[in-house]
């Protein structure tokens, strides 16, 4: 029953960052000044490097890995390319349970109600 859960844990979570993520668009296009086209490119460059290194390297780097996606976040904010639309209050309630509830379930194994 626990394994079960953990599956229907991660699903719920997933669906809660769909939720979130859904109304939160990245937009390229061409620059009349060079540094912003050089933004974008890093801020993808430093979030693969950063996915990478969280997934495949040793506990030792995994600090260096949360700092590329810190930089790769910020990189997207310099660049002014991240277009948040309205959401309304039920749907990031909604949201919201299912990410916390999702990751209590698979962490834990168990309900969290």
């Amino acid at each position: 029953m626990g394994f079960l859960l953990r599956i229907v844990g991660f699903g719920l979570l997933i669906l809660g960052i769909y939720l979130v993520g859904e109304n939160i668009f990245f937009t390229t296009n061409v620059y009349p000044y060079w540094w912003r086209g050089i933004s974008a490119d890093i801020s993808v460059l430093a979030l693969t490097s950063g996915v990478l290194l969280l997934v495949f390297a040793p506990g030792s780097m995994k600090d260096l890995g949360w700092t590329a996606v810190a930089v790769a976040i910020m990189a997207i904010f310099i660049s002014s390319r991240a277009i948040l639309n309205p959401t309304s209050l039920w749907q990031f309630f909604l949201s919201l349970i299912c990410i916390a509830s999702g990751y209590k379930m698979l962490t834990t194994g168990y309900l969290p109600f």
